[in-house]
């Protein structure tokens, strides 16, 4: 039954990732071709790069086969390589998939405009790239790029991805800014900007939550935090309700938002009646385990 289960469970995520991967290429391809093209915009990361690239291959070069999506790919070969070592086999498997269908759906899908106004483009084409690439990263594949970049910064720099991408994005609006003008390097800035913060909200995986328990069961928390989350947990000390005045323990624990679910259902299961408090955690300095993609 076990073993059963355990297929079901694994061929649901293999589904899942698969699914993830083509709606990531579907939205970058609506982003670039329905909107941040018509209006000259660059993308973020290595997309944003290789619409630069292009740009300048095509205008200055006359050379018209190094399309955008044949740069996103042989950008990120060497990306893929690195995340292949440093990341998982089955993450970057999932991502070379995620790039294959986008560059094939870029090529052979040419989205009509919708709008001509900057702005707009900017924003849709941003939530548009951001939702997908967030739910790619949620999901547990990456799109290439910074993505893999990202990871590996956050486990030594504990920077979110978004910020990274931001860093990054500076030179890709100066340049566009060279090439265009700094109107169109602006609008660009736009759409980056919501798309790194969509991309932020849907990740959660990365977001962390300090936690404080007040339980009469600390043992029974304890042990069943660490067995479904495996985090540690410190017993800051006793105390008494002021109303109740029976023995309580305060316990501290530090969890993602990714797994604030499964959270909650180990405190129903172990002490319905504790109480709980949790807020964001700004900066963390110390260990945090984080679960590794593979």
């Amino acid at each position: 039954m076990n073993t059963n289960f355990s297929e079901i469970l694994h061929r649901y995520q293999r589904w899942n990732k698969l699914m993830a991967a083509i709606t990531y290429a579907i939205s970058v391809t609506i982003a670039i071709n329905v909107f941040w093209s018509s209006s000259n915009l660059y993308g973020s990361g290595v997309t944003g790069l290789a619409q630069l690239i292009q740009t300048i291959t095509s205008r200055y070069l006359h050379i018209d086969f190094m399309t955008t999506p044949v740069m996103l790919f042989v950008l990120n070969i060497p990306i893929m390589v690195i995340g292949w070592q440093k990341i998982g086999h089955h993450f970057t498997f999932y991502t070379i998939v995620a790039l294959g269908l986008s560059t094939i759906f870029m090529h052979f899908i040419s989205g009509e405009p919708l709008t001509s106004n900057p702005i707009i483009n900017a924003v849709f084409g941003g939530l548009i790239n951001g939702a997908g690439t967030g739910f790619a990263l949620r999901t547990g594949i990456s799109t290439g790029g910074l993505d893999i970049i990202g990871i590996l910064m956050r486990r030594k720099t504990g920077r979110t991805i978004g910020t990274i991408n931001m860093i990054f994005n500076f030179f890709i609006l100066l340049a566009s800014a060279i090439l265009f003008g700094w109107s169109t390097a602006f609008y660009s800035a736009i759409g980056i900007f919501v798309s790194a913060r969509v991309m932020d909200a849907l990740y959660t995986r990365q977001q962390r939550m300090q936690v404080l328990i007040v339980t009469d069961k600390p043992k029974s928390v304890i042990e069943n935090i660490k067995i479904g989350l495996h985090r540690g947990v410190t017993i800051i000390g006793e105390a008494k309700g002021a109303y109740s005045k029976n023995e309580k323990t305060i316990l501290l624990t530090i969890i993602s938002r990714y797994e604030l679910y499964d959270f909650r259902n180990i405190m129903k299961e172990t002490d319905p009646h504790s109480f709980v408090s949790i807020t964001s955690v700004v900066k963390l300095y110390g260990n945090f385990y984080e679960k590794k993609v593979n």
